[in-house]
């Protein structure tokens, strides 16, 4: 194990997973409060969904499937727009990343990348959740990062 180094001691980054939800956003709010007190960076993760394999067969003019990625196109506009907006009036070093792939694999390769000291996300409304595990129960399960879950 390395010895203490001064300037390495302090927080990294705080990551915020967010998808649109009204919980996400809630969860973003809180990480932005919790980077401006502790004069950390935050970074918020947008994960894009790649269209569905029965969507891509069921869609032969592709138009279901443009208009997810319409969707997801417009989520992501408005996301940068309001990090923007609100990184101003937070005083917070803040940007949004924003990657193709699976939501848990997306948000532990960020935390991974920027040494993140922690992972905020909103709670899962979905019944399905209930049983096959929430996004904050699995990445509570890698137990790389203190996971806080904003309701």
């Amino acid at each position: 194990m390395s010895g203490f180094e001064f300037g390495t001691d302090g927080p990294h980054a705080i990551i915020a997973g967010v998808d649109g939800s009204q919980t996400s956003l809630r969860a973003a709010a809180y990480a932005a409060g919790l980077a401006r007190r502790q004069h950390t960076r935050l970074v918020v993760v947008y994960a894009r969904g790649a269209p569905g394999a029965l969507l891509t067969l069921a869609d032969p003019t592709g138009l279901a499937t443009r208009a997810e990625l319409d969707t997801q196109d417009q989520i992501e506009a408005q996301l940068r727009a309001e990090l923007d907006r609100q990184a101003r009036v937070w005083g917070v070093d803040a940007r949004l990343e924003a990657r193709q792939g699976d939501p848990l694999t997306v948000l532990s390769e960020v935390a991974d990348e920027v040494r993140a000291d922690a992972v905020i996300v909103g709670s899962s409304r979905s019944v399905g959740h209930r049983i096959a595990g929430s996004l904050a129960v699995r990445l509570v399960r890698c137990g790389r990062w203190p996971v806080t879950v904003v309701p």
